[in-house]
């Protein structure tokens, strides 16, 4: 098995730059990244462009907003009372927090404004909105694991890493 198809972990390295290349994030000089290909472990427009690809390949992909982190919704940002966070909480542009959804579901939000009065928060993810550009080259492609099957990610690079 060599090729990443629905179903295969596929082991790849990475570089993500922004639209003025800067490199955002890496793998480069560390572990490679397995993911569950299928199983939208990944942002779908990057997802799409690694199917069919063999180890050794490496490829350029570009991933639009619409497939990536999606297109920023202004329903998404609001301005709350400072007094809604902990009093000890480093509440700072750029933070994040975990809120509680509807459902219980945790829900990252990020910082974007400080107030005396008001903390501007957004759950938009930093890069919505944002074209991102991957450099990525195919280490290995495995099959899972039944635990890996069942949890619909990878548990490392073996499989045999402990889960969360």
């Amino acid at each position: 098995m060599d090729t990443i198809a629905d179903g295969v972990i596929a082991i790849i390295h990475y570089t993500l730059k922004n639209d003025q290349g800067e490199v955002l994030d890496s793998s480069d000089g560390g572990d490679p990244l397995p993911y569950l290909h299928g199983a939208s472990n990944i942002v779908p427009g990057l997802e799409k462009e690694l199917a069919g690809l063999k180890i050794g390949d490496t490829k350029d992909i570009d991933v639009a907003p619409e497939e990536g982190y999606g297109v920023p919704n202004p329903a998404m940002i609001q301005k709350v009372p400072r007094d809604a966070f902990p009093e000890d909480a480093p509440v700072e542009a750029g933070a994040q927090f975990l809120m509680q959804g509807e459902g219980g579901q945790p829900i990252p939000i990020w910082v974007t404004e400080v107030t005396d009065d008001t903390v501007t928060i957004d759950a938009n993810h930093p890069l919505a909105g944002q074209t991102l550009h991957f450099s990525i080259s195919v280490e290995a492609v495995r099959l899972p694991t039944d635990e890996e099957k069942a949890n619909g990610h990878p548990h490392g690079l073996t499989g045999s890493e402990v889960s969360n």
